[in-house]
């Protein structure tokens, strides 16, 4: 043994337990070191004897700065080795001063030394793969990905050499998810390729890694029905890690298909863990009714898992979500010690429903002292109830009372307060304060508080922000559009429009979804999907001279301004919230007393009217849920009280 590992060695007389350690590697000498000031200890007489390095001692060491993410350490290790070593290191050393730098996060600093390696393996590929994943470096990662991949090619085609291993594929894996928007195809087509790869080099029957992969394909938007092939390629159907793998994959995307591979998973005999059923609950809070929510809720008790504080908090979301804000406020009084996720799930529910002073009592009543994502909540709840005073002391009393510093969400709520309320003057100066830049989500909520008050010079300027942050979507150019159109400046909202053809911007079609007799129907507005399209139509002309007859006046000014009066009500008709109501209405039987309508978007103030007397009409409660809010309909009475 040298005399640098008999100094590693000494360190066992620190902590009684290692008295006598029986290490016969390297790495078991580093793993005696339990803590920094052990480690600190240890470096402290590596450094005091002047005698040659010993190779194995320097890697344990490296290999302990990582562990305990000592970067100081690290660096003033490798200046050491640097000014006490002749020659470069060899192979099994610079493979650990990479890791420790990529571990402790310097990633110039691993990618500089990674360079400068006279000869890699796999090991340095994968040290420096693994690094850019866990530190959000997806772009890097991706150019190294087409680095191993010609090495595994060199190797093969040479020396049949060294190729990947398990933890370079997971490591790839994890930083395809985190791509930009921009980097979507280019990360889609490392999927292919690491599926290709991993099926010729046998990794297809490692459940870890075909989740792996699985989930990085679903996270980049891969069709739901590839996902579920690759789910098949594990041969794994007994195996409950695989099932949630694919059943988390599919949760927000595809929550109908996520929730039948969850009662198919239970057909095939497996037994649901907690994080299966914490990601089942994400796909009930994508759906319509709270049947599914209410058939998993059975299946944790079952489970034994009634009492599990963090499935409790989902099952709130999930009832929320579900319209049902009864369940969520039971799932809540019936724990028996919420934590603050729980207050704040059920300060999110008040929010959604905009039930401000249901919320603002709740908090009186906390148990914990409230963090950042507390005030969110608080200050939506304020915004959809239309509490600008209680919005504006919040706001004021946050920093000063709580010590929670306001971020971005805070500022966009409160944005969102002030404009709702027409105090869009006031909302352009809190923006001009706001210590950090604002972002789309805080000009998004100014612009729409100007086209609702009609401040078209202010919604300009909102306009102008939101397209610089967002350039590739079309809110900005569409809401700017719909203002000109209102005050009468047509040739203005037509060259917006064509900015937006010419930049090819795409507006985000209006989709809803509606549940009968057990089966979901999606409609988009112009109703071009939907194989019944002309009986639609038919019931929807009759349903609207009903509606007339009852005092319904469509809003045509928010219509395409290059129409005839008549062609702008016909635009309106068929917007897809007011498709899927009339879709149902052509199933009387089974019309049921509540009538639950999802969209993708916000509904609009003409489907808002709309809705509203058609409730009256039907003698039924019509409630929708849109990109922001619920909105229960009843008797010509809207729970937004008009204020969304």
């Amino acid at each position: 043994m040298s005399r640098h590992l008999r100094k590693l060695s000494s360190l066992a007389s620190l902590t009684p337990r290692h008295q006598t350690p029986d290490c016969r590697s390297l790495l078991d000498w580093a793993r005696v070191v339990s803590t920094r000031a052990q480690l600190q200890e240890v470096l402290d007489q590596f450094y005091a004897p002047a005698s040659p390095l010993d190779d194995k001692a320097l890697a344990a060491l490296f290999h302990a700065c990582a562990r305990h993410k000592c970067l100081e350490q690290g660096r003033a290790l490798h200046r050491y080795m640097l000014l006490n070593q002749n020659g470069p290191p060899d192979l099994f050393v610079s493979n650990h001063l990479v890791n420790m730098y990529a571990k402790c996060g310097d990633l110039e600093c691993a990618r500089k030394v990674f360079d400068e390696m006279p000869r890699r393996n796999y090991v340095s590929w994968t040290a420096l793969v693994s690094g850019y994943a866990q530190h959000g470096r997806g772009d890097e990662c991706f150019s190294l990905f087409a680095g191993i991949l010609a090495i595994d090619l060199f190797a093969q085609m040479h020396t049949g050499g060294y190729g990947f291993d398990r933890a370079t594929l997971l490591g790839i894996f994890s930083s395809l998810s985190g791509s930009s928007d921009a980097g979507v195809g280019f990360a889609l087509n490392c999927c292919l390729q690491l599926h290709c790869l991993t099926v010729k080099t046998g990794f297809t029957s490692e459940v870890e890694v075909t989740t792996a992969l699985v989930k990085a394909y679903s996270d980049l938007g891969g069709d739901a029905a590839d996902c579920y092939k690759l789910f098949l390629e594990t041969n794994s159907h007994k195996d409950v890690i695989c099932w949630t793998g694919i059943i988390t994959a599919l949760a927000e995307r595809e929550p109908e298909e996520s929730f039948f591979l969850f009662r198919q998973s239970l057909r095939e005999g497996i037994s649901p863990d907690w994080y299966m059923f914490s990601s089942v609950l994400k796909a009930c809070a994508g759906l319509m009714t709270e049947k599914h929510a209410l058939s998993v809720h059975c299946q944790v008790i079952k489970s034994g898992f009634d009492g599990d504080t963090v499935l409790a908090n989902s099952l709130i979301h999930a009832y929320a979500r579900c319209s049902c804000m009864a369940l969520s406020k039971q799932v809540f009084d019936l724990m028996e010690s919420p934590d603050l996720v729980s207050w704040n799930s059920m300060l999110k529910a008040y929010a959604l429903y905009g039930q401000g002073k249901e919320a603002l009592q709740l908090f009186a009543g906390m148990d914990f002292q409230p963090d950042s994502t507390t005030f969110v909540a608080l200050l939506s709840a304020c915004s959809h109830a239309g509490l600008v005073e209680d919005g504006i002391c919040i706001f004021d009393t946050m920093s000063t009372d709580y010590g929670v510093a306001p971020r971005l969400d805070h500022y966009a709520c409160m944005v969102d307060i002030l404009g709702r309320a027409g105090r869009v003057l006031e909302a352009q100066e809190l923006i001009n304060r706001m210590p950090v830049q604002p972002d789309s989500v805080v000009w998004s909520a100014l612009l729409g508080a100007c086209r609702k008050h009609g401040n078209a010079q202010l919604a300009k300027i909102a306009a102008i922000k939101l397209k610089e942050l967002e350039p590739s979507k079309s809110l900005g150019y569409v809401q700017l559009s719909n203002i000109c159109c209102s005050g009468g400046r047509f040739d203005e909202a037509g060259l917006i429009r064509y900015e937006m053809n010419w930049s090819r911007v795409k507006k985000e079609p209006g989709l809803s979804w509606i549940e009968i007799g057990n089966q979901i129907h999606e409609f988009a507005s112009g109703g071009r999907r939907h194989p019944l399209r002309d009986r639609i139509y038919a019931k929807l002309d009759v349903f609207i001279g009903k509606l007339k007859e009852l005092g319904y006046t469509p809003e045509t000014c928010l219509a395409l301004h290059d129409l005839e009066e008549e062609h702008k009500e016909e635009q309106l008709y068929y917007h897809s919230e007011k498709l899927a109501l009339v879709f149902a209405t052509m199933k009387e039987s089974s019309l049921p007393r509540v009538i639950k309508i999802m969209k993708n978007i916000r509904i609009c103030v003409d489907c808002h009217n709309f809705m509203k007397i058609a409730a009256d009409l039907l003698n039924r409660e019509i409630v929708v849920r849109d990109s922001n809010r619920f909105h229960h309909f009843k008797s010509r009475v809207c729970s937004c009280n008009d204020y969304w």
